[in-house]
């Protein structure tokens, strides 16, 4: 997968996205050239969730017009494509979800090199479906952003999971941030703040960005107007969020600038903002990356050390063995499927970790279960170290 480049110099972290060794940035014909993986010309399909409910999937296109885009001043107002999952009512009915457009994924793959198809990505075949009603009853609300450059489906398997748990997730795409977002109409997005974070702009201009989109989607799902038609389904007093690399960043961002936001996770991401004095206000934030000279204490990326002394709530630092930036989103999946360069941490273990650690922190701090897998090792989690304890 895509991987953020980290400058060890300085000991400061660079969010602009730079390619491994040996992949380019050529176009991507639709099929895979000789040679490359059989399950290559073929979708894949992402790990089936594990709770209890079916999932259902919509997508919400918003713009805040109140704000100027930080990326493109002349944009009508800041725009961000939604998807929301959910427990679905019944299994079966409507129609399967899709996990990606098709442009969506052509401008990823080129990304991830030759061998990668964005049609055959942009197949991938997911387990909701839309054009059905929600489960009885108010879930909890999680909301999601991506790291930096890649879109909001790339964290599809963990939404799906969620979902299937009762939990209703709302996965945003923060415009100009993204190698594509696709927008009603047919018009693309591409990514003006990768060239902007190259040419100098600090990453805390993305994170209180994403931190103020996560404030006008939590209104338009909760307030008094919301945009979706079964926004009763939520539980506006149950709130959290979780990001993956500069979106897990985002996510200690947002619950800063939002009292409504009440746990939060971190899956990676180097902190662009230090905490305020009285820190997060006791509310429960967890920490969750790789098991390497870069995330664990003392490591290369001095923020998480500087945040987990801020951090004045319950709070959990962990690391998992094996695990690579991407390891904590669909890049296992897709890795795995296109024959791309794999950590040492196979994709189905990446996949239960990051579900089973991500779903006990959301149910123990919006639900009040208890989940002692939040606790200390266990023999079933052999790749899950715990710091600090």
């Amino acid at each position: 997968m895509i991987r953020i480049t980290r400058a060890a110099a300085a000991a400061v972290l660079v969010c602009s996205l730079a390619l491994p060794v040996g992949v380019t940035t050529a176009a991507v014909p639709d099929r895979p050239p000789a040679g490359a993986p059989a399950q290559a010309a073929r979708a894949a399909t992402l790990p089936a969730p594990t709770g209890p409910y079916a999932v259902g999937s919509t997508v919400l296109p918003l713009v805040d017009r109140s704000r100027t885009d930080p990326w493109v001043p002349t944009a009508d107002g800041r725009a961000l494509m939604v998807t929301l999952h959910y427990p679905a009512a019944h299994p079966g009915g409507g129609r399967p979800a899709p996990y990606a457009t098709r442009e969506e994924a052509r401008l990823l793959a080129e990304q991830l090199g030759p061998g990668v198809s964005g049609d055959v990505l942009a197949r991938t075949r997911t387990h909701s479906r839309t054009g059905v009603g929600p489960a009885p009853g108010r879930h909890p609300l999680v909301l999601l952003s991506p790291g930096f450059g890649v879109s909001r489906w790339t964290l599809t398997h963990l939404a799906e999971d969620l979902a299937s748990r009762g939990y209703v997730v709302a996965s945003v795409d923060h415009a100009y941030e993204s190698y594509g977002i696709s927008l009603p109409g047919g018009r693309t997005l591409t990514c003006v703040a990768c060239t902007a974070l190259e040419g100098g702009v600090h990453g805390s201009v993305v994170t209180s960005t994403r931190a103020a989109d996560m404030r006008y989607v939590l209104d338009r799902l909760t307030g008094p107007e919301p945009v979706w038609r079964y926004a009763d389904a939520i539980d506006a007093r149950r709130v959290g969020m979780a990001g993956h690399s500069i979106g897990g960043a985002s996510a200690a961002s947002a619950m800063v600038a939002d009292p409504r936001i009440d746990a939060g996770i971190n899956m990676d991401g180097a902190f662009w903002q230090d905490l305020p004095a009285e820190g997060l206000r006791g509310r429960p934030f967890l920490m969750l990356g790789t098991h390497d000279g870069m995330h664990l204490p003392g490591g290369q990326d001095a923020t998480w050390d500087r945040t987990w002394t801020a951090l004045d709530g319950w709070k959990r630092w962990i690391t998992v063995a094996g695990s690579e930036h991407f390891t904590f989103s669909d890049g296992p999946v897709i890795a795995r499927h296109f024959g791309l360069p794999q950590p040492e941490l196979p994709a189905d273990r990446a996949v239960a970790v990051t579900r089973t650690y991500v779903a006990a922190f959301f149910d123990r701090h919006l639900r009040g279960l208890p989940r002692p897998v939040l606790d200390g090792p266990t023999p079933e989690n052999p790749e899950v170290h715990f710091q600090h304890p």
